[in-house]
């Protein structure tokens, strides 16, 4: 059997009605963002309804849009009767996943979500169905085939379900204006909590850590500083102090193999020119892009008139747990 070539058959399905569900966003997808950013801006939240599959689903997209800064719950379509209403208020906004619009446990629920003063998004594939014509917005998710091999088993239909969820809460995140900053305040525990939340000069090492050395230092002498503070890179400045260049243990092992007596040569010739540097109350966040963008191993940090203040080392994000 061949497993690869079925595997990409699944995915090429799944791409398919992908493009198909790009292609035929409207503006009830403009209505629905607008819907919802109302709603959380009133301090509303969105109630997201779905069983089975459509369920997983809705529990995700509630988990993103939450994230993202547009609070939202899972009701649970079976206690919804039995006291899970509670949940819900006037002024929320109820996203409701069903791909065939007529699922039995999600439209007994109807009638009494009606009662309240909310309005209703129908994420399905049937404009036709109770669901869509019950409600104030339809989004419109129809396949015309499932990955399944069988045409059964819901997988494009999940998928095309999830990516308009994902479309739905990074539109909002952008009409909001949520930020890095507001990110953080949600994931404050591991790499993104850490690297969202600190600062620059939280993970740089300080100016008395930093070899500092001027433009006509000889490299012997840019060498003994580096190694005084055990720094893998030296940072040179001009007579006012002012960042200028940088030379690492890296330049002097590539210059060393062409020019044994480099020790006596002066730093000026054989530094990098206006290196890469970042501001000591920038995100560190911003590190971790500079450090990867520029693929290099030290980052010179200075202060708002440019004068060097601090390093920062790539395997000191390690230990840090940023990297």
């Amino acid at each position: 059997m061949d497993y690869l070539g079925k595997a990409r058959r699944v995915l090429d399905v799944e791409i398919f009605e992908l493009q198909r569900l790009r292609e035929r966003l409207d503006d009830n997808f403009s209505r629905a963002v607008e819907l919802i950013k109302e709603c959380v801006e009133a301090r509303g939240k969105v109630v997201v309804l779905g069983v089975g599959k459509s369920g997983h689903i809705g529990n995700k997209i509630a988990s993103t849009l939450t994230s993202t800064g547009s609070p939202a719950v899972v009701l649970d379509s079976l206690n919804a009767l039995h006291g899970d209403l509670g949940m819900v208020a006037d002024g929320d906004a109820v996203l409701a996943l069903s791909a065939s619009g007529e699922t039995d446990e999600l439209l007994r629920i109807l009638p009494a979500i009606a009662r309240f003063q909310v309005k209703i998004i129908a994420v399905c594939g049937d404009a036709h169905s109770t669901l869509a014509q019950n409600a104030h917005v339809f989004l419109d998710v129809n396949v015309e085939q499932e990955a399944c091999p069988l045409n059964l088993a819901p997988t494009s239909s999940t998928t095309v379900m999830l990516a308009l969820g994902d479309a739905l809460a990074m539109v909002l995140l952008e009409a909001r204006g949520f930020q890095k900053e507001d990110f953080a305040k949600f994931h404050p525990a591991g790499m993104v909590g850490r690297s969202l939340l600190m600062r620059v000069h939280q993970v740089m090492r300080p100016r008395e850590a930093l070899a500092l050395v001027a433009s006509d230092a000889k490299i012997r002498e840019v060498l003994k500083a580096m190694s005084a503070v055990r720094a893998g890179a030296a940072v040179i400045a001009d007579t006012d102090g002012k960042l200028l260049g940088i030379f690492t243990h890296g330049d002097f092992a590539r210059h060393f193999q062409s020019d044994p007596k480099i020790g006596e040569r002066l730093v000026a010739d054989l530094m990098t020119l206006n290196p890469v540097s970042v501001g000591k109350d920038r995100l560190a966040v911003e590190v971790l892009n500079l450090l990867e963008r520029h693929r290099i191993d030290d980052l010179v940090v200075v202060d708002e008139a440019n004068v060097p203040v601090g390093i920062v080392d790539s395997q000191d994000l390690t230990r840090l747990k940023l990297l």
